[in-house]
């Protein structure tokens, strides 16, 4: 005989594996279809993420390598390979830091803004808006609210594990 408790708990790691499976295909699905609807401009999801995080006012002198992977919740590894491809396309650059000479800021070049604004940003208004469709803006906020809520304790969860030498994602890291 199976407990009513039993029962709440394994109803609960259940419908917990559908939720982390479902939000690990929509990354995926987010990943495919999101880099096809900006491909044109030689973009991709990780780098319409870096140039939306260099558009934001409070970014536009620019921010520094780490404090760019700690925004973004990725590896300085990871975003290293990104930059040199971003650099090479001439989205970005990298200029010293006015106030600490060591650092090194990644900053959005013209042509960068220029695609983020006029080439990028349509197309990716289309695809939220696709991707949306038949969300209310209640569905909207509710969904920011859980994703919001999710997030906080997967950062809980991070504070709580050491950090492995390829994970330079946490507060005080120097930059490059």
């Amino acid at each position: 005989m199976v407990f009513p408790m039993s029962q709440t708990k394994d109803a609960r790691m259940e419908l917990a594996n559908r939720i982390f499976f479902k939000l690990y295909q929509c990354a995926n699905m987010l990943h495919k279809t999101g880099s096809r609807a900006v491909q044109d401009e030689g973009l991709t999801t990780q780098q319409w993420a870096v140039l939306g995080a260099l558009s934001r006012p409070e970014a536009a002198q620019g921010m520094g390598v780490g404090e760019l992977a700690r925004y973004l919740m990725v590896s300085r590894q990871n975003l290293s390979g990104l930059i040199t491809r971003m650099t090479r396309d001439g989205h970005i650059e990298m200029s010293t830091d006015g106030r600490d000479r060591r650092s090194r800021l990644v900053v959005m070049t013209e042509s960068g803004r220029h695609v983020w604004m006029d080439l990028a940003q349509p197309k990716i208004k289309a695809y939220y808006e696709q991707a949306l469709q038949d969300f209310s803006m209640g569905d909207m906020a509710h969904t920011l609210h859980y994703f919001l809520k999710l997030l906080d304790n997967m950062e809980k969860i991070d504070q709580k594990i050491p950090a492995s030498e390829d994970d330079d994602t946490r507060e005080g890291e120097q930059d490059l």
